[in-house]
């Protein structure tokens, strides 16, 4: 595994030179986990005995980006490397940070705070797998099992109730009878937690391959209940998570998962807002997501045009063809492409007339006009009734009653 991966490889030598200098190092967690399932690995975690200080009179040049928590930046030959000490947690009074972090000298202690066992996983510059909590043999049955307590890794840090049914999604396995039954019993635990950690996981878990399964276990755990605007659509959720699910058919961005979801609960355009507002999505998101549903309602009734084409975007079209999939309708990629490509005009920007030139052409004053004129020109040309060209859009003013001065 050492060696099919660049990413272990470009690691190595920092491992070395912490072993060099006589403290132990691995590589934890997920992309130990990744490895052995065979799965693309994004980024590398290794784990030290060595403290903060210690590693940073190893390497010449690092950032203390989370000393206090025991992770120091490396940076070597133009990368960087979060290197992490041993530790072990104290109580949790508040079910999201430890009241104190105590760094320690033990691969052991340090991985038996973690979340599920196959996360719990140490890999040696040699590539040997270190597995205290028979994670590799959960990974081969497709198996989310808490390490040790399930209900003291929950009361540890409440987000790991929706990590898990996230993992469950994403990797596509099953749950551990134990850790199910206390997610669903502490799962008012969740209400602890911020929107925007529980908004990472729950988008994780819509673009996870076994999103039926992670969505079922969702709502029946009960977590729904505590996620902003779900409670009350038990019934929408468990239908959307039946929505095209296949192996090789995922959502693919975070815009789909959004606007399929919103479009399964029976959201309306004007309710987009509020809606990913109390998610705490971003202004672009709610924006895009609003264009989006908007699309996707008028695709389900009737063909694909150049207005809703030009009106939308070709990216965001592009996704709301993807999603017509999801719904049991079809897709028209190539259409979309012609359309695309013979689209006059890709932007309000390149109309050939300014509004500087309806009020020199018709001597008038600015006024509510001038915008509605524009608007006019661009669907004209949009839709192919006027070249746009300058003489031939003021000739289809003049001629009409499309101005209204």
């Amino acid at each position: 595994m050492i060696n099919e991966s660049p990413l272990f490889s470009k690691a190595l030598p920092i491992i070395e030179d912490i072993k060099k200098a006589g403290y132990e190092a691995y590589f934890v967690g997920g992309c130990v986990r990744d490895a052995l399932l065979n799965k693309e690995i994004n980024d590398v975690d290794i784990a030290t005995s060595a403290f903060p200080a210690e590693v940073k009179a190893i390497f010449p040049k690092t950032i203390d980006v989370g000393i206090e928590h025991g992770t120091v930046m490396v940076l070597k030959n133009d990368e960087t490397y979060e290197v992490t000490t041993f530790r072990t947690e104290s109580t949790y009074q508040d079910f999201r940070r430890p009241d104190q972090v105590v760094f320690v000298r033990s691969l052991n202690e340090d991985l038996k705070r973690r979340d599920f066992t196959v996360n719990a996983l140490a890999m040696t510059q040699d590539g040997e797998v270190i597995d205290f909590f028979d994670g590799v043999n959960d990974l081969k049955n497709g198996l989310i099992k808490a390490v040790g307590s399930p209900e003291e890794r929950f009361f540890e840090d409440a987000l790991r109730m929706m990590r898990g049914v996230r993992f469950v999604s994403q990797l596509n396995f099953i749950m551990d009878s134990e850790t199910k039954k206390a997610i669903h019993i502490h799962h008012a635990l969740l209400e602890k937690i911020a929107v925007e950690r529980i908004q990472v996981e729950f988008i994780k878990l819509l673009l996870g391959e076994g999103r039926q399964k992670g969505l079922n276990l969702f709502v029946e755990s009960e977590l729904y209940l505590y996620c902003p605007g779900l409670a009350g659509y038990q019934k929408e959720l468990v239908c959307f998570s039946t929505l095209r699910n296949s192996q090789n058919h995922k959502l693919m961005s975070s815009l789909s998962a959004w606007t399929l979801l919103l479009f399964a609960l029976g959201k309306k355009e004007d309710e987009v807002n509020l809606f990913l507002r109390s998610w705490k999505c971003s202004k672009r998101m709610i924006q895009q997501v609003k264009i989006a549903l908007k699309a996707l309602t008028i695709r389900t009734k009737q063909p694909l045009d150049d207005l809703l084409l030009y009106q939308s975007g070709y990216e965001i079209i592009r996704e709301v063809e993807e999603l017509l999939t999801f719904l049991n309708k079809t897709a028209d990629l190539s259409r979309l492409q012609k359309l695309n490509n013979q689209l006059p005009i890709k932007d309000k920007k390149e109309i050939a007339v300014t509004g500087f030139d309806l009020l020199a052409y018709f001597d008038a004053k600015p006024g509510k006009w001038l915008g509605e004129a524009l608007d006019k020109i661009e669907v004209a040309i949009v839709l192919g009734e006027i070249n746009n060209e300058k003489e031939a859009i003021l000739s289809w003013l003049s001629t009409t009653d499309k101005v209204n001065i």
